[in-house]
């Protein structure tokens, strides 16, 4: 399929373990500055306990009060170990603070002992979990007063006031394996995948959306979104062997360079490689720390912001 002729395409950004950022006097700060004057459409936290980075829903209220056009989201936020009557009053409130650029993009978090450890559920139980909390925590965003009883949550005339500008306020699903798709299409409205490639892409906005056909529901075709890793600087860069390894056990079929941008330019054919198959929004991620965060997102808003229409 093709259809980067009519898509909105989006390009945002995401930070995760940035130390030496986060040890500058207001580097962080400084970098949501220049995304937002810039016009880089929003700014994204992956999810890591056992990692030097932000806890994401800090990190979106720093946003929401710092931009004044910058939408942020969680890429992504981990449900299961979560209350989601409490989750859903904390997305709300962000929605409403921030004039409604708050983003939910929730998953199962990594295949990792230590991330599971710290929120205590076992692994059989965490998409289970997810598949319960996400449509109560959506009634809890539309409806006056919520009656849930399940294997998990119950509740009796649960309210979440205010409710989120957004309505709906839309939840976008991470993941890859063939179940995580099928629950995109039966559940979220959007998917945001992440160390893929575009043939990958298509087969998987297939699944969703044969998913979704089957429960009676449809897709909106703008809400296909990919994160895209990439190597700052200057120029062509080898991918490093620890990113290898990741593509790998992630995607053993693929090559590297179809998953991790190399360059600038690289990032750019990608993007219109992924629009070619249904894709329209993105995240690009970069996988060190730039030398200089200031010119490295001006040389990169040169190249990806007139691809937004």
């Amino acid at each position: 399929m093709c259809h980067a002729e009519r898509m909105h395409t989006r390009i945002g950004y995401g930070i995760g373990a940035v130390p030496k950022l986060m040890g500058q006097p207001d580097g962080f700060g400084s970098v949501v500055d220049d995304l937002d004057r810039l016009g880089y459409d929003s700014l994204w936290f992956p999810e890591r306990v056992n990692s030097p980075q932000l806890d994401p829903i800090v990190a979106m209220s720093y946003v929401a009060g710092r931009a004044k056009r910058l939408k942020f989201g969680p890429a992504v936020s981990v449900v299961p170990g979560r209350n989601p009557i409490l989750m859903a009053k904390m997305l709300a409130s962000l929605d409403v603070v921030s004039g409604g650029r708050c983003h939910p993009a929730f998953g199962l978090g990594i295949a990792n002992t230590a991330e599971h450890q710290a929120f205590q559920v076992d692994r059989k139980e965490r998409a289970p979990w997810l598949n319960e909390a996400m449509p109560l925590m959506r009634r809890l965003w539309e409806e006056d007063e919520v009656d849930h009883e399940g294997p998990r949550f119950t509740v009796k005339g649960a309210r979440v006031l205010p409710k989120p500008l957004q309505q709906p306020l839309e939840i976008w699903l991470g993941g890859q394996a063939p179940s995580e798709l099928r629950r995109t299409g039966r559940l979220a409205d959007g998917w945001l995948a992440s160390f893929t490639t575009p043939k990958h892409v298509a087969e998987g906005i297939t699944v969703i959306e044969e998913a979704a056909a089957d429960a009676g529901r449809t897709m909106d075709p703008e809400h296909y979104g990919v994160l895209i890793p990439y190597l700052p600087g200057d120029g062509e860069s080898d991918v490093p062997e620890a990113l290898k390894a990741v593509v790998a056990a992630r995607k053993p079929d693929a090559d590297p360079r179809d998953v991790v941008a190399t360059s600038h330019d690289r990032i750019v054919t990608l993007i219109n490689d992924y629009l070619s198959v249904g894709a329209s929004k993105f995240v690009l991620f970069p996988f060190a720390e730039p030398e200089d965060w200031h010119g490295e997102i001006e040389a990169l808003a040169q190249v990806t912001l007139p691809l937004q229409t």
